[in-house]
């Protein structure tokens, strides 16, 4: 949990001095999508890849905005954390269904899991600004 607190502090610190005052009233009712990924043992290479090659690309291609990608640096071989933004959560909702029913998403994920599976656990958590916070 506290890696998940470090990386939101880090993203909207990191981040804070990007958006102009015209961009953060057109983006208030933004939310996020903070997601942890644990991997099975020797597996983070593959998922990295996955994401280097297809997933990222297919993010952009269902409207989900790609914040960030990070590790701890003490736990990098087995947990992937990556926020994405989108304009509500119906709209998350939305681009998630599109995404697992993507035929290009469905050959990658079978082709990179012909050993098994990578992803052990995976948690998400929708995160709406506070209205002090720099990023909306």
């Amino acid at each position: 949990m506290i890696y998940r607190l470090l990386f939101i502090f880090c993203t909207l610190n990191s981040l804070s001095g990007a958006a102009m005052s015209e961009e953060k009233t057109s983006q208030s009712h933004r939310v996020f999508e903070m997601r942890t990924y644990y991997t099975h043992p020797g597996k983070m290479a593959l998922l990295d890849s996955r994401f280097r090659d297809h997933t990222s690309k297919l993010f952009e291609k269902h409207g989900m905005e790609i914040i960030g990608f990070w590790k701890p640096k003490d736990k990098a071989d087995e947990v992937l954390v990556y926020i994405l933004a989108y304009p509500s959560k119906e709209a998350a909702e939305k681009s998630w269904k599109a995404f697992r029913e993507d035929p290009v998403w469905l050959k990658a994920k079978e082709d990179s899991e012909k050993l098994g599976p990578i992803v052990k656990k995976a948690e998400s958590l929708f995160l709406g600004p506070t209205d002090y916070s720099p990023l909306k």
